[in-house]
């Protein structure tokens, strides 16, 4: 069986694919091949896990000579190859490889949907990011929503048939591995100590964590005016916030000035591996205002983290409320106190990171993942 997903950029791979490309090639004798935009780290991603990179030029915004090339491309390399199966990912990517394996009567023709942009968008862009979604279910011939509210919200928003939509077990497209990288035993505790030394982090120190891009969408700005609530409190609290700035959706330059001048603010930028890093936390956040499955959310449950995390979209689905975390409004005063809270009931934050391990171990584990996702599109 030959498999092709189409991406719109290399970054993407490793937390939609990563390492069930390597499972479902050494196990069901599967060809893969993904087009992408070029880049060095596709090839070393291509290296990594052993799949056949197709360089395919997709542009973030709409193009439409260079779209249309891309499409004729796509499908001279689809009808070359005899695909069994074609999978797309992300809005654009999706459009080009939708298309193009509907254009070579591809049966099989996969979507993705790994979130909805347009439920942050107004006006203008909102008819704009809907009409993509609804013209990428139109060509596609299942759309997988990697979560219970999205396959809801696309049905509410009238963006797909219902008829067309699969959701895989509880929700998420690649699960994360629990037995090995999220494992909380499998963390030194020398190495864990280093990672404090190098933060200024105490023992005596609470630490609440948030991992994902910089950016308002994510609640970043109400979570740094709940901070200035909670310091006015609580002395030993820190807040570790791991990742890199987002360009499109940034944050005002007067709250990224005062997040960067903070004493009780870590700013690690983007890290790689961010397994280690929980170790580090005592709670962790999300107060997203959307997202398609958080992935980190799962990550921090498995690594017996309580979760702090909003309903909105996708958010709703990561966790128990009261069992495995608890849900916030985005608002700098209700932020502040469920942290709060948290603080001052350690049995409570351990109790909710135990059984949130068990939530994701039971749900989420990669591989149980996987069996689905060949069970639904490969077998």
């Amino acid at each position: 069986m030959k498999i092709l997903h189409v991406v719109h950029v290399p970054f993407a791979i490793p937390y939609f694919l990563g390492d069930q490309l390597k499972y479902f090639k050494d196990h069901s004798n599967i060809e893969i091949h993904i087009a992408c935009s070029p880049s060095e780290v596709f090839y070393s991603y291509s290296k990594k896990w052993d799949f056949i990179p197709f360089e395919l030029n997709i542009k973030r915004k709409i193009s439409i000579i260079t779209d249309l090339i891309s499409i004729y491309n796509l499908v001279i390399y689809i009808k070359n190859n005899k695909f069994n199966v074609v999978v797309s990912h992300s809005p654009k990517g999706a459009l080009i490889g939708t298309i193009a394996a509907y254009i070579c009567g591809i049966d099989k023709n996969i979507y993705v949907r790994h979130g909805l942009f347009y439920e942050t968008s107004s006006g203008f862009k909102l008819i704009i990011f809907k009409t993509f979604e609804r013209i990428v279910s139109f060509f596609s011939s299942k759309v997988i929503c990697v979560s219970k509210s999205i396959l809801e919200k696309s049905i509410s928003d009238n963006i797909t048939n219902e008829n067309k939509m699969i959701l895989i077990n509880k929700g998420s497209f690649n699960g994360i591995d629990t037995k090995v990288k999220f494992n909380p035993i499998n963390f030194s505790e020398a190495l864990i100590q280093t990672l404090r030394n190098k933060y200024n982090i105490s023992r005596n120190d609470i630490v609440i964590g948030y991992v994902g891009r910089l950016s308002k969408d994510k609640g970043i700005v109400e979570l740094f005016q709940a901070w200035i609530l909670l310091k006015t409190k609580i002395n030993n609290i820190k807040l570790l916030l791991i990742g890199p700035l987002d360009e499109r959706n940034a944050i005002e330059n007067i709250y990224l000035e005062k997040i960067r001048n903070d004493n009780s603010i870590i700013l690690t930028d983007l890290i790689i591996n961010t397994a280690p890093f929980y170790k580090l936390m005592h709670i962790f956040i999300l107060p997203s205002y959307r997202e398609g499955f958080p992935t980190v959310v799962l990550e921090a449950s498995s690594m017996e983290l309580p979760v702090i995390t909003t309903k909105k979209t996708g958010c709703i689905d990561s966790i128990i409320e009261n069992e495995t975390g608890m849900f916030v409004n985005i608002s700098p005063l209700d932020i502040s106190n469920v942290i709060s809270h948290y603080i001052n009931n350690p049995v409570l934050r351990n109790m909710h990171g135990k059984m949130g391990r068990k939530f994701v171990v039971e749900n989420f584990e990669q591989t149980l993942m996987w069996e689905y996702l060949y069970r639904k599109l490969y077998s």
